[in-house]
């Protein structure tokens, strides 16, 4: 289990979930939230990366607008939690990757995983930060795909993602031709397993074996 810390960043402190691993640490992730906040789903997932050795940190990026948000997965917490993805701007996103990142870096090697809004993250992350990164089903990253990476990315899709259609699927593609793209028979958060409508526990099994895989070549 992790506890929460304080984080101090560029924009003003926030929280973060931090887990720490029981055996060998194989380095540091920093791990992105959805639209949702570091609710419970996330910070399990935070500690099941802790569990595969990772020094996980989840921030919550939300404190730099409104302190302590966690959100359900309802149409109104939706709309919410957009709202404050707006507030929160990609560049004070990356403010706060920044420094968590800072805070992992006792651990070696430091990388990221996002989920949605937070696969985004991840992708500016390698393009500006130089952090390798597992991006799941960023349905914003089609407005970045004309910047070079400074670091791996790993992409995971689902193939009924409506957000996500096939020829933004193939631009990744096209624009980092050497970089791993994998497409699973599930939509959108396939891996938010608390979520019955979303979650598809193959295609969240197969995604985390790649992903322990490409964070072990490139983080540890």
């Amino acid at each position: 289990m992790g506890e929460w810390i304080d984080l101090q960043t560029a924009r003003g402190p926030v929280k973060a979930w931090h887990a720490t691993p029981t055996g060998t640490v194989r380095g540091g992730l920093v791990v992105v939230q959805e639209i949702f906040g570091v609710n419970a789903h996330i910070r399990n997932v935070t500690d099941r990366y802790a569990d595969a050795g990772y020094l996980s940190l989840a921030p919550a990026f939300f404190d730099l607008v409104e302190a302590g948000v966690e959100l359900d997965y309802g149409p109104d917490e939706f709309r919410r939690g957009r709202e404050l993805v707006t507030e929160v701007g990609m560049d004070g996103a990356l403010a706060v990757v920044e420094a968590a990142a800072r805070q992992l870096a006792g651990a070696g090697k430091v990388g990221t995983v996002g989920y949605c809004w937070g696969g985004s993250v991840v992708l500016r992350a390698a393009q500006t930060l130089a952090l390798p990164g597992v991006s799941y089903y960023g349905a914003r990253n089609a407005g970045f795909l004309d910047q070079p990476l400074q670091a791996p990315v790993m992409f995971h899709f689902g193939e009924a993602d409506t957000s996500i259609p096939p020829e933004a699927v193939q631009a990744h593609r096209e624009a980092y031709p050497d970089m791993p793209v994998h497409v699973y028979p599930a939509g959108h958060a396939f891996n938010r397993d608390v979520d019955p409508n979303a979650w598809q526990a193959d295609s969240a099994a197969l995604a985390w074996r790649r992903s322990l895989d490409f964070l072990h070549e490139h983080v540890g």
